[in-house]
């Protein structure tokens, strides 16, 4: 909260390593590094995408949780938000609704383990990349079709999944509706990872002048599919203030919201936004 006269958010990031085998596995691995980043101070945490399995398309299905009955993991968000009144951001994982349609879903909970935030991916990752890695999420996930930003005690967060951080579009909107920071679990590639990771969340952070967080899994060669690595949490003059290497560990990061504004006040991007020109994007 309140540090020295600035509005502090601290965060922590668990950029966990993730096992082919077992569900539980990872989900006590994941409570383990929630209560660790507790522990160093964080009163936000975050886990990455697809944390309660490996990120594999056959996968999904038997991973995949209901909102409405929960399962192991979504009981293990809830109770752990409440036991160490955190919010605690679900990364993501497979979500399953009532037709059978499955989803690449972040659910979010504040210190009292309500579920305050759901958000589906909007836009799927469906690529060929220079035959290094052919991924069609579109073969078993459906899209979302809601932007997600959710009011804490800090203000407004905004939650985006991996590939939404390519287009812009979206991270603008949730600016425009108010968010402070958004916060993105993603499984980037090594074939994107090294060239585009921090290059895309200084743009947005700079576009925007928000917080951006990306929240990856920690990388194994050994896996086909092999996560970048490199969780990290960019200021809004574009600047990042902390960031991890490829493997397992917690970043600990304070965001002071306080700077959002000044960064806003000297350089008005967001005040001369041509929404009229732009309304029908906006």
């Amino acid at each position: 909260m309140r540090a020295g006269g600035y509005l502090i958010m601290k965060i922590g990031l668990c950029q966990m390593m993730i096992s082919k085998s077992n569900k539980m596995d990872n989900l006590k691995r994941a409570q383990y590094m929630i209560h660790e980043a507790v522990k160093r101070g964080a009163e936000i945490v975050a886990l990455p995408e697809i944390f309660n399995c490996y990120y594999n398309l056959k996968y999904f299905k038997k991973y995949a949780e209901n909102p409405h009955n929960y399962g192991e993991t979504l009981n293990m968000l809830s109770s752990t938000a409440r036991e160490l009144g955190i919010y605690l951001i679900g990364g993501s994982i497979p979500e399953i609704d009532e037709k059978g349609n499955l989803y690449n879903t972040s659910f979010t909970f504040n210190e009292k383990g309500e579920l305050i935030g759901k958000y589906r991916k909007i836009h799927l990752f469906d690529v060929n990349i220079n035959n290094k890695v052919n991924f069609k999420e579109s073969d078993t996930l459906t899209p979302g079709n809601k932007i997600s930003v959710i009011d804490t005690k800090w203000g407004k967060i905004g939650i985006a999944i991996c590939f939404d951080i390519r287009f812009p579009e979206l991270i603008r909107i949730m600016a425009l509706k108010g968010a402070n920071a958004i916060f993105v679990p993603a499984v980037f590639s090594m074939a994107t990872g090294p060239d585009h990771w921090e290059t895309l969340f200084k743009s947005r952070a700079v576009d925007n002048q928000l917080y951006m967080v990306g929240i990856s899994p920690a990388r194994n060669t050994n896996y086909s599919y092999a996560a970048y690595g490199y969780s990290v949490a960019v200021d809004p003059w574009g600047k990042i203030i902390n960031i991890l290497d490829e493997k397992e560990g917690i970043l600990i990061s304070e965001l002071d919201l306080d700077y959002i504004q000044k960064v806003r006040k000297s350089l008005p991007i967001l005040k001369n936004v041509r929404r009229d020109i732009y309304k029908s994007l906006l």
